[in-house]
């Protein structure tokens, strides 16, 4: 929200004339003068304009921080704020010193009546007039800002009794380029210099509210980056290049006619670092994440209103899809007899399913029954409603890929699908260096041996290289040892399983 404002200015109209009185009756006629001659059409109406434009020199903006409603906040005053922020440190003389929204920098912003001048070179639409122009063509504009003490009264800002506003001062020429092309520059920048000082946020959906309301956020500060990520070099190296590919194609999403957004499925088994994986991507491409809980969700229109307040630059994050709502078909069994109950208590699978099941039913009870519906997740994935933003990721998770409804995960919808599994000995490689700083040592292969032989996970593996003592001399050696005696033990544990396995065979056979 902004404001105009022409400074008048008397000009040769009052010359000669010592007293103010004249002045300002003069300038009060030649003012209704030009207001009624500005009526009339044609050439003496476009007359009138020029005229206005030599009698009145200058025009002001002024950008106050309140809106039209005194409780919003005027985003262009904010938006001037930050722009100015760099500018007034170089240029200002008399500057106010405090720190950024998020209490981390130290920003610096001009004080009460302080002015700056700023130089913008307009763009032409002429492409060789665009490459073409010169310092001469620069504009001129001038920033002031201001801070007024209002007095206090009956109303409902007894609160705030300051009014502040920045006034943009300008040759009355240049207000076509000032209006359409500075003011949407002033914006434009101010946006880059928030994406690049902003601290990334992860938000959590909540039950009810509006608005903003419907999630809540906190600071984002995973320290997980895919240097440090436990994988092998050459399939992190591809979904890197995929990320940054993704990250600069709006124009050939727009080309094609597809939303820009894409879909990541990351399955495998537990510990496997898919979470982590999350928070790789974040990083590397510093977005946002939103952690959306389908069980907190109501209805479909709910989930309409929850991604329609999602911004760009961000991952929509949905972990153990396979759990949520029971979406996939699969995931319920009917039970018709004791008998099939016997079975499901001996089975260790169905043991966990029936677990899920009832802490899913008891979230239920807590936050009222969900009427989301398969048909609402995917027009969400990739229906009309997709459309509600760009350059978004959309991330699934789930340890068990094969109880997901095909319709679910097919490729457009998921675009790509990441197994993360066991840790090898490339992994291994990385935990080691992240650990404990080895790149070399004689139980390596050792340890490459075992790996090949057992199921272990990457969250496993890093629990025995956390060092006991950190002070220790020999940390790397007593860790290593750790791993060698975890891993021969699942070694037996494997070995023991598979001779069991052959005997209980074998008795069938003569059976």
């Amino acid at each position: 929200m902004f404001s105009f404002r022409n400074s008048t200015g008397v000009g040769s109209f009052a010359t000669g004339v010592g007293s103010a009185t004249m002045s300002a009756l003069s300038t009060m006629v030649m003012f209704n003068i030009i207001g009624m001659v500005n009526q009339l059409p044609g050439v003496l109406g476009r007359l009138c304009g020029h005229v206005k434009l030599w009698w009145f020199r200058e025009v002001q903006i002024t950008i106050p921080e309140q809106g039209r409603e005194w409780y919003v906040h005027n985003r262009v005053f904010s938006a001037v704020e930050t722009y100015l922020g760099t500018m007034s440190s170089d240029r200002a003389l008399r500057l106010k010193a405090g720190t950024d929204r998020a209490g981390r920098n130290v920003m610096l912003t001009m004080d009460d009546a302080e002015e700056i001048t700023d130089v913008f070179l307009p763009v032409s639409g002429d492409e060789d007039k665009r490459k073409a122009r010169t310092r001469e063509k620069a504009i001129n504009v001038k920033w002031s800002y201001y801070c007024r003490q209002m007095e206090k009264g009956g109303t409902a800002r007894l609160w705030n009794n300051e009014k502040k506003y920045y006034m943009l001062t300008f040759d009355a020429r240049h207000r076509p380029e000032v209006v359409k092309q500075y003011l949407v520059h002033v914006m434009e920048t101010s946006r880059d210099i928030e994406m690049r000082n902003r601290q990334r946020k992860i938000f959590t959906n909540s039950m009810g509210g509006a608005g903003d309301q419907l999630w809540t956020k906190v600071v984002f500060k995973h320290p997980a980056s895919f240097a440090t990520l436990a994988m092998d070099p050459q399939k992190k190296q591809e979904i890197m290049d995929d990320l940054e590919t993704f990250s600069k194609s709006q124009d050939y999403y727009a080309k094609i006619g597809k939303t820009w957004k894409r879909g990541y499925l990351l399955y495998g088994p537990p510990g496997t670092g898919k979470s982590t994986m999350i928070a790789c991507m974040a990083n590397f491409l510093d977005y946002d994440v939103y952690d959306l809980e389908l069980t907190a969700v109501r209805d479909n229109t709910e989930l309409r209103r929850l991604i329609v307040n999602t911004t760009g630059k961000s991952i929509i994050v949905i972990e153990d899809i396979d759990c949520s709502l029971q979406l996939s078909g699969s995931r319920t069994t009917k039970r018709n007899s004791p008998g099939d109950e016997e079975a499901e208590a001996e089975d260790d699978e169905k043991k966990e399913q029936k677990k899920e099941n009832e802490e899913g039913k008891k979230k239920k009870k807590e936050i009222g029954e969900s009427k989301l519906t398969l048909s609402g997740l995917l027009n969400f994935i990739d229906g009309l409603w997709s459309a509600c933003g760009g350059e978004r990721l959309i991330v699934f998770t789930t340890n068990h890929v094969e109880k997901l409804d095909p319709a679910l995960i097919r490729r457009g919808r998921m675009d790509v699908h990441i197994e993360l599994g066991y840790c090898d000995f490339e992994a291994f490689k990385v935990l080691v260096k992240n650990y404990l700083d080895v790149e070399e040592h004689p139980m390596f292969a050792k340890v490459k041996e075992l790996l090949e032989m057992v199921k272990i996970s990457p969250a496993d593996v890093a629990e025995q290289l956390m060092p006991k003592n950190i002070r220790a001399k020999d940390k790397a050696s007593r860790c290593l040892d750790d791993l060698l005696q975890a891993l021969q033990k699942l070694k037996e544990e494997k070995l023991r399983d598979e001779k069991t396995k052959n005997e209980q065979e074998e008795k069938e056979v003569e059976d």
